[in-house]
């Protein structure tokens, strides 16, 4: 009696591709379940085929990932007031995730892709702080591994 291992004779298998397949779904059918997933889940889902690409760019899906005040957010950060009502809730969406830098390049702001949340980095530069120029207390070090280019170090002592 021959011995069969589970699963073996998956990966020798032709597929049976005489049924239909999930590119031939109604479009607006994939848009309501791509509506309940995370945008990055949507967005690797738009890769696989062009129904899912084409149903992942309804407005309806991105309308509830966007924060309410997205139109305020899109106009001071990233978009042109007027070019706002010609783009996709998609796109906007893209450019409130881009990192925005300000204030001389020493803040940067961006909306969250898992969450929709807002975030913010500041500089140490972009910040005041007291004594920041006395060496005893604080070390300005250059790097490439900070997004900022330095690192700022404070160095506890007695003093205080």
């Amino acid at each position: 009696m021959p011995v069969s291992l589970m699963g073996s004779g998956f990966s020798t298998a032709k597929a049976d591709r005489s049924g239909p397949g999930l590119g031939e779904l109604p479009e607006n059918c994939l848009a309501i379940v791509l509506s309940y997933l995370d945008p990055p889940d949507i967005c690797n889902l738009a890769r696989t085929n062009r129904a899912f690409y084409h149903a992942s760019s309804a407005d309806f899906i991105w309308e509830s990932k966007l924060p309410e005040n997205y139109r305020i957010l899109a106009g001071k950060l990233v978009l042109y007031e007027r070019s706002l009502g010609c783009l996709g809730k998609k796109d906007i969406y893209a450019g409130l995730c881009t990192h925005v830098r300000f204030s001389g390049g020493t803040k940067e702001v961006w909306m969250g892709k898992e969450r929709g949340g807002m975030c913010m980095l500041i500089s140490w530069k972009g910040m005041k702080i007291t004594g920041i120029d006395d060496r005893r207390y604080w070390s300005h070090i250059p790097t490439i591994q900070s997004r900022f280019h330095f690192h700022l170090y404070y160095f506890l002592t007695d003093n205080m």
